[in-house]
């Protein structure tokens, strides 16, 4: 299963320079634990943070330009942040598969004369097989839209990142490996590379880096969506608003009945008094999501249940998909739900995430206590804001009080209530 070790983001909203996991030249520090849960006071950031995945993935579906203003994210001057002047920078360690090297994907982007975003640098780079010691071997390497690519799984050249004068650079690699690069130059610098290389046999490894992009879930759930009326038709996976959720139902009662019976009974032991769950198609071919109480007669439809019973039922449906996604990205997934459900669905995530086959990484912001209780320091990252506005972010297991509470049985939501968790 793919595995993001760690990202840093720089000048990104509040985000002026954050760090979480594992980088590809911090070898020393701990990476992502496979459920990462990040807790804090409103306004310290969550949100932000949550978007970075969201403005990666619609950078490589759309480009930069429309990724800056999509999601009303208001353009590229209104997500860089406030008074810096440098370029908006992301960088992505990740693994493809326990025994593969690490690979860490870098991007920058700078806004042109006119004030519109585009790509100034794009970097992906891995260690050779078999390497132990010395920095990783870039295999793509694009400078304002144009540069060099290694093929194959294999090969790339060591290079200095904050080299000056990289257009030059590049030209004397072509030189010094004509052989072994590929000359590159998009013909809109707007668009990631890996969009367009990653669509080619030829470079397996930035395909597999652009697949693992395309298939993040980041969830935009809300239950009014759900409660639209979708045309009938069986769908594999839930999508980012749950409005296909009637469609999920329908695709799982016909080729995974067991499985959706499984669900049933887990959605009934959280939420008294569910029966049954199925669809009813209309006769203009849309399709109602149906609830059958225990204690009536007849059903109940989508729009008449509550907005927790059916976001407990749709995160139940997403962890069981017979395909998951690699990487669930979920901001706050206890709006909404009794308080008692919120360490049960806690449990659930992360046996999903423990997985080894058949599971997802999971991303989770939240700022409720309950939730919290059931995670182990490791798994918790705490974001404040610094004195300058922007956020700080550490691990709690970096406290020793905090872990050694824990160890004595102290559940640690009830120490962030307590403010055991504030920084001292």
């Amino acid at each position: 299963m793919a595995q993001i070790e760690g990202f840093r983001v720089r000048n990104f909203k509040v985000l002026k320079d954050v760090t979480l996991g594992r980088l590809g030249n911090q070898r020393k520090n701990q990476p992502l634990t496979p459920m990462t849960v990040v807790i804090g006071k409103n306004g310290v950031g969550k949100s932000a943070l949550f978007d970075v995945f969201g403005f990666l993935a619609d950078a490589l579906k759309f480009g930069v330009e429309e990724a800056c203003n999509a999601r009303e994210r208001g353009g590229f001057e209104k997500i860089r942040t406030q008074g810096e002047t440098g370029p908006i920078e992301f960088e992505v360690c990740y693994r493809e598969h326990g025994n593969a090297q690490s690979i860490t994907y870098r991007v920058d982007i700078e806004a042109d004369e006119s004030g519109r975003p585009y790509v100034l640098w794009e970097n992906l780079k891995q260690k050779q097989k078999g390497q132990k010691r010395g920095q990783p071997f870039s295999f793509l390497l694009l400078y304002h839209g144009a540069g060099v690519v290694w093929k194959g799984e294999q090969g790339g050249y060591q290079i200095d990142e904050e080299k000056e004068q990289l257009d030059l650079f590049i030209e004397s690699i072509r030189a010094e490996e004509p052989n072994e690069t590929e000359t590159i130059e998009l013909e809109d610098r707007r668009k990631l590379g890996i969009a367009t290389l990653g669509a080619l046999k030829q470079h397996p490894r930035i395909s597999a880096f652009r697949h693992f992009i395309e298939g993040w879930y980041l969830s935009y759930f809300t239950p009014d969506a759900v409660r639209s009326l979708p045309l009938a038709g069986p769908q594999q996976h839930l999508n980012t608003h749950g409005d296909n959720l009637s469609n999920v139902v329908q695709f799982m009662e016909r080729e995974h009945p067991e499985r959706f019976k499984t669900i049933l009974k887990e959605i009934a032991a959280k939420i008294p008094g569910i029966d049954r769950i199925d669809t009813e198609r209309t006769s203009d071919g849309r399709l109602l999501l149906r609830f059958n109480d225990k204690g009536f007669e007849d059903p109940f439809y989508a729009q008449q249940v509550s907005d927790g019973t059916l976001k407990v039922f749709a995160y139940l449906l997403l962890l069981k998909d017979p395909s998951p996604p690699p990487f669930l990205c979920i901001e706050e997934p206890e709006n909404g739900l009794y308080h008692k459900l919120l360490e049960s669905l806690a449990d659930e995530f992360r046996e999903h995430a423990s997985r080894r086959r058949g599971g997802s990484q999971v991303f989770i912001t939240t700022h409720q206590p309950y939730f919290v209780d059931s995670l182990d320091p490791q798994e918790v990252w705490i974001l404040e804001k610094g004195e300058d506005g922007c956020s700080i972010i550490r691990r709690a297991s970096d406290d020793p009080i905090v872990n050694n509470m824990v160890a004595e049985g102290l559940p640690l939501g009830g120490l962030w209530y307590s403010d055991y968790l504030d920084a001292r």
